[in-house]
């Protein structure tokens, strides 16, 4: 897989100053342009490798720029091991670029990130994959990339629940995605995503659920202070002999449990 090999605990971890919502958007703002400017100006010149390095860069400093304090807890996955697929609980818009900034991944997203002004136009440079998740034969045509992204050795990211929550709790998972790891014999990792407030209790402003729009979750994120990210990476799912379903509920298990 194409991402960092070693045992990460409190890793790319900062004291978050405390900053107003008016200078977190400016920050914000200033970082998305420098995105835009990468991908127009530099990403041409650039091969998958290197855009990936570039992305998780990027997405670690707009989360700094956030004022986000990211934690990171279990071993990653090593580099060089292969195909492997993270699949992780849904929180929020900012559960991307959290894992953005700690290793390259391609995601699978839902079809209507694409029509988010920027977020999605980036996305999609970022080599987001989308999915028309109603339409079977729209996941049919996805699971042939994920399939062939895997047997190429490349790291794909997925939200098995289809849709966020509060993060108080875990969603059913949708075992059809977990198809593809299945018959490229990719291992899966859970990982567990939660964000937490300056007194490490569960901080349900930061989750993007229900009928909030992107606007008004982005404005919540804006005035939050002590806003910690934390990715637990639980050890690795081997595939082999397992169906798509029974993948699916030892993932959700692993998370549940942690």
């Amino acid at each position: 897989m194409n991402a960092p090999g070693r045992e990460a605990v409190a890793s790319r971890r900062y004291n978050a100053p405390m900053l107003s919502p008016t200078l977190k958007l400016l920050r914000m703002a200033g970082h998305l342009l420098v995105g835009a400017l990468t991908v127009l100006l530099v990403f041409p010149r650039l091969d998958r490798a290197a855009r990936g390095r570039r992305v998780s860069v990027w997405a670690a400093g707009f989360m700094k720029a956030l004022g986000v304090e990211v934690v990171v807890r279990g071993p990653l996955p090593p580099h060089g091991a292969g195909g492997g697929l993270i699949a992780a609980n849904h929180v929020s818009w900012l559960d991307i670029h959290l894992l953005h900034s700690v290793l390259p991944a391609r995601f699978i997203s839902k079809a209507e990130v694409r029509g988010w002004p920027l977020f999605g136009w980036l996305a999609e440079a970022a080599g987001t994959v989308f999915l028309a998740r109603e339409q079977k034969a729209d996941v049919l045509r996805v699971n042939q990339i994920m399939a062939d992204h895997l047997r190429d050795g490349d790291c794909l990211a997925l939200f098995p629940e289809g849709t966020t929550s509060d993060g108080s709790g875990l969603l059913p998972f949708y075992p059809s995605l977990f198809q593809p790891a299945v018959e490229a014999g990719a291992p899966v990792w859970p990982v567990r995503v939660r964000y937490l407030d300056g007194d490490g209790r569960t901080c349900v402003d930061a989750a993007y659920y229900n009928d909030i729009s992107l606007g008004q979750s982005v404005m919540k994120i804006l005035r939050l202070n002590g806003l910690r990210a934390e990715l637990r990476f639980l050890p690795p799912i081997d595939t082999a002999g397992m169906s798509r379903r029974e993948l699916a509920k030892a993932v959700e298990d692993a998370i549940r449990n942690a």
